[in-house]
């Protein structure tokens, strides 16, 4: 296997992602899905979690070799954007989901200097909309961010309408086609359940 069929094996095996089509989750948004993403339960497996930054840090070097700055997001991305941050021996910084109410009310915690060239972590993409703000958020401060690097992407055409709509680079290390084929795969569930899945990954709010 290589690494985005690996990774999205192991992903379903401590169900950190769940599948049911017949049997839906309900977001926190209120959508109807037949999947459910969990990433930080990756937190608790040690090999897991060191697969994960040797594969954002491949990512990086290829992809975004002049960053300056790692940059995680809050909560999620902060774990992995810490270890990633400290193998490739730069600098960490995250952003908060809104400015503290206290002491200095920073809404970005660490050293940003202005020109800084950042690479944001992210646990998951969704619509995208969490990776756009942290970006914006950075780039208000005189940061540059050059990309976005996740763990997984459910692959919805907003996320790529908003991704694109902002000029915004981003790659994941294992995608919504590779974990089905490897749930099937597996016998977590049978080719005709990726019918749903699929349908669903088209047009999410109209699904079901």
């Amino acid at each position: 296997m290589n690494r985005k069929q690996q990774l999205a094996s192991e992903l379903l095996d401590i169900e950190a992602v769940s599948l049911k089509p017949n049997d839906p989750f309900t977001w926190s948004s209120g959508l109807q899905a037949p999947i459910y993403c969990d990433n930080r339960l990756t937190l608790s497996h040690p090999s897991l979690r060191s697969e994960i930054a040797e594969g954002f840090k491949d990512v990086i070097a290829e992809n975004y070799a002049d960053c300056d700055v790692i940059a995680g997001t809050a909560t999620a991305g902060i774990p992995h954007a810490a270890i990633v941050s400290d193998r490739l021996e730069l600098p960490m910084i995250y952003v908060r989901g809104s400015a503290k109410k206290h002491g200095k009310g920073n809404l970005i915690e660490g050293k940003l200097s202005k020109g800084d060239r950042v690479v944001v972590v992210e646990d998951l993409i969704s619509t995208g909309k969490s990776s756009i703000d942290v970006a914006n958020a950075i780039q208000e401060a005189g940061g540059v961010v050059v990309g976005v690097v996740a763990i997984f992407s459910y692959g919805l055409e907003i996320g790529r309408k908003n991704f694109a709509e902002h000029n915004l680079s981003h790659n994941t290390l294992t995608d919504f086609e590779t974990l089905i084929e490897q749930a099937i795969k597996k016998g977590v569930i049978q080719e005709e359940e990726q019918v749903q899945l699929k349908q669903w990954q088209k047009t999410p709010e109209n699904w079901r």
